[in-house]
C-alpha cells in the first residue's frame, strides 16, 4: 500500500495565494532573501517562489506535520530558490535562522495564535531584518473606527469559542508591538474577503 501523500492542502491559501503574490511583486525589490514564518501547508511557499524568481524563499514551521508537507510541496516544484522548511516556533529565542533577510512574511497566524506570539514576531523579524527589510503579515484584522464586516464580527466569535487565547488582533495593538523593537507600520492594504496585508519597516534612526 503506497504512503499517503504528506502535502496539506488549504483552501484559503489556494485563494490568497495570487493577491498576496501582486503585493509582493509591487512591494519588493527583484531579488533578495525571504524568511516565511508559520508557512503552513507549503502552497504560499511554493507559489511565491515561482513567482519571485529573483527571490531566495525560506519557508519555517513548529509543527513536524507542516514540515512535511512543505517539505512535499517543495520537491514536487522542483524550484531551486526555495529552500528546505526549518522548524522554527516564533516563541523561542533567537530563531533558529541565520540573517539577515530582505523581507519576513507570516500569513494567518496571529488569530490563531496566543497574543504573545505578536510581540515574538516582532522581535525575531527585529533581529533577523536588513536594514532596509521589510515585515509583511497577512490576515483578518480589527481596525479601530472602522465598521467591522460582519464576517469577521462571526470568525472572531467562532474563534474565541474554539480557543480564549485565539481571535482578531487591532491593527493599532499589532502596530504598538512592532513599534516596541524600532518596527513601524509603513501600509496597509486591503484584499480579498475582509483581510489585510500589513507592511512594516524599521524607524529612522
Amino acid at each position: 500500500m503506497p504512503d499517503a501523500d504528506p502535502r496539506r492542502h488549504s483552501p484559503p491559501a489556494e485563494r490568497n495565494r495570487a493577491p498576496i503574490l501582486e503585493v509582493l511583486r509591487r512591494l519588493l525589490p527583484d531579488r533578495g532573501q525571504a524568511l516565511e514564518i508559520a508557512s503552513g501547508t507549503g502552497q504560499h511557499a511554493v507559489h511565491f517562489a515561482a513567482g519571485l524568481p529573483g527571490w531566495t524563499w525560506y519557508p519555517s514551521d513548529p509543527e513536524p506535520s507542516a514540515l512535511a508537507s512543505i517539505a512535499a510541496w517543495a520537491a514536487d516544484a522542483g524550484l531551486a530558490n526555495l529552500q528546505p522548511p526549518v522548524r522554527l516556533d516564533v516563541l523561542d529565542a533567537p530563531w533558529p535562522v541565520q540573517g539577515p533577510f530582505d523581507a519576513v512574511f507570516c500569513a494567518n497566524m496571529l488569530h490563531i495564535s496566543p497574543w504573545s506570539t505578536c510581540g515574538a514576531l516582532m522581535r525575531g523579524a527585529a533581529r533577523c531584518l536588513a536594514r532596509s527589510g521589510v515585515l509583511v503579515t497577512y490576515g483578518p484584522y480589527l481596525v479601530q473606527g472602522q465598521p467591522t464586516a460582519p464576517g469577521n464580527v462571526d470568525f472572531d466569535a467562532d474563534l474565541r469559542a474554539r480557543n480564549p487565547a485565539w481571535g482578531l488582533r487591532h491593527v493599532h495593538e499589532v502596530a504598538a508591538q512592532a513599534r516596541i523593537v524600532g518596527l513601524e507600520l509603513a501600509d496597509q492594504v486591503a484584499m480579498p474577503a475582509n483581510n489585510l496585508t500589513l507592511v512594516f519597516r524599521r524607524t529612522e534612526a
